[in-house]
């Protein structure tokens, strides 16, 4: 068997996996709509403004010691995709992303504080890569030096319906590459920082253009 034809049936098993695990998401989807429906509520509530940002949280504080951070119990509020999640039993943690980097979150049902708290975080405990939380809580470092949130409020902003590609290996085939680039842009820093450095780029030309009494033409 050539090489070509090793390739496309590997791409065809990716492509079966890829849709069983978006039909199992839309289930979650459908799931979430009727329980908010059942409860007068909305799904995904907008009403969520982050008051930090991750690169912010990380220069304030990632110098700080963890003697010296924990006890100030600084209070912050960050949304971002999560990249990451590692469930132990009764506590968890999970990295989220946002447009500036990534930030670490510490959940526990003990942490939280919502009446609700248990079913909060079962209900985490099943959400995806991919999803986007808003979470609110304090700043802190773990045993090994990590900046970190202890979390006491969290819901989940968006139910992601793709799945992220394989954490390790990233994003490697070319034309998905240049046909889904939203996936790049989520998890390539370079392709961000790329998009970034254009959009810097072409605005300070147009601002240099208007300024000297040029016309844009379409």
């Amino acid at each position: 068997m050539s090489n070509t034809e090793n390739n496309q049936q590997s791409n065809e098993v990716v492509h079966q996996d890829e849709n069983h695990v978006i039909a199992e998401r839309r289930e979650k989807l459908k799931a979430l709509r009727e329980h908010a429906k059942a409860n007068g509520a909305a799904a995904f509530p907008n009403d969520f403004k982050p008051g930090n940002k991750a690169a912010e949280l990380h220069a304030e504080f990632g110098g700080f010691d963890k003697e010296v951070l924990d006890p100030k119990e600084i209070p912050v509020s960050v949304a971002g995709r999560m990249m990451l999640k590692r469930v132990m039993g009764k506590a968890s943690f999970a990295t989220i992303q946002d447009s500036t980097g990534r930030i670490q979150l510490f959940v526990s049902k003990d942490g939280l504080t919502s009446e609700n708290a248990e079913a909060i975080y079962e209900a985490f405990k099943h959400w995806d890569l991919g999803d986007i939380l808003a979470a609110e809580g304090v700043m802190f470092k773990t045993k090994t030096g990590e900046l970190s949130i202890k979390v006491t409020e969290l819901r989940l902003l968006t139910k992601s319906l793709r799945p992220l590609p394989e954490k390790f290996h990233g994003l490697q085939d070319q034309e998905v590459k240049y046909r889904q680039r939203y996936v790049d842009l989520i998890v390539s820093e370079e392709t961000r920082a790329t998009f970034v450095a254009r959009s810097k780029v072409v605005s300070a030309i147009r601002s240099f253009m208007i300024e000297n009494q040029f016309l844009e033409v379409e």
